[in-house]
């Protein structure tokens, strides 16, 4: 892939990064809730559903959910109702529930396959990967190294801007020791799940 080439991706792939979406909430309630460093895991499984999604572009498979309403409904609906799911969890989340001490193996586990289930199940991040990504691809040029290296940029890029969103809003913790502010934060949180479940539900293919 010829440098030109890669950098305009790379400054694509910054500005897809920074626009606020599920992923974005999720590393930011984790962040939130258990630190940044219990976040991690969050932010890895978002990226190892790039892959996945990116697996599914590079192997053609991204056009048959872009072009089947069907196939891009039902991913959709699943996505959605997923989101709305957290985003109920965490609004009804017990006070007591926020235990500093909370096992990082179990804690890791299951915001990694959050991470990972939040971004696999948006049908839309294929549909635009799948429109994205073959203007960066040069036909000349092996297809697999380019593929390789666009997963590698994407993963780097969204990898630090997570960070930069969990870090973030991991320096606010210290303002939720009482019941309130933690009561705040579940509704929040929740809240944008929820939203970002509707506004998923109610998106099209284009």
């Amino acid at each position: 892939m010829p440098v030109d080439l890669w950098l305009g991706f790379l400054l694509a792939a910054i500005l897809i990064s920074v626009t606020p979406g599920p992923g974005a909430v999720t590393s930011m309630s984790a962040g939130l809730q258990y630190g940044y460093w219990s976040a991690v895991p969050a932010i890895l499984g978002l990226q190892a559903a790039l892959l996945i999604q990116l697996a599914i572009v590079a192997a053609g498979l991204g056009a048959l959910l872009a072009t089947s309403p069907l196939l891009f409904g039902l991913v959709k609906i699943v996505g959605a109702a997923y989101l709305i799911w957290l985003g109920i969890q965490r609004w009804r989340l017990p006070i007591a529930a926020i235990d500093r001490g909370v096992a990082l193996s179990a804690t890791a586990k299951g915001l990694f396959m959050q991470g990972l289930l939040v971004n696999l199940s948006n049908p839309k991040a294929v549909v635009f990967i799948a429109a994205l990504v073959p203007q960066f691809v040069d036909p000349a040029q092996p297809r697999w190294p380019q593929f390789a290296l666009i997963g590698a940029s994407m993963c780097i890029v969204d990898t630090v801007v997570m960070s930069g969103y969990a870090l973030l809003v991991s320096r606010l913790r210290r303002w939720l020791d009482d019941a309130r502010a933690l009561r705040v934060e579940h509704r929040l949180f929740g809240g944008f799940f929820i939203t970002a479940g509707v506004v998923l539900l109610a998106s099209s293919r284009h």
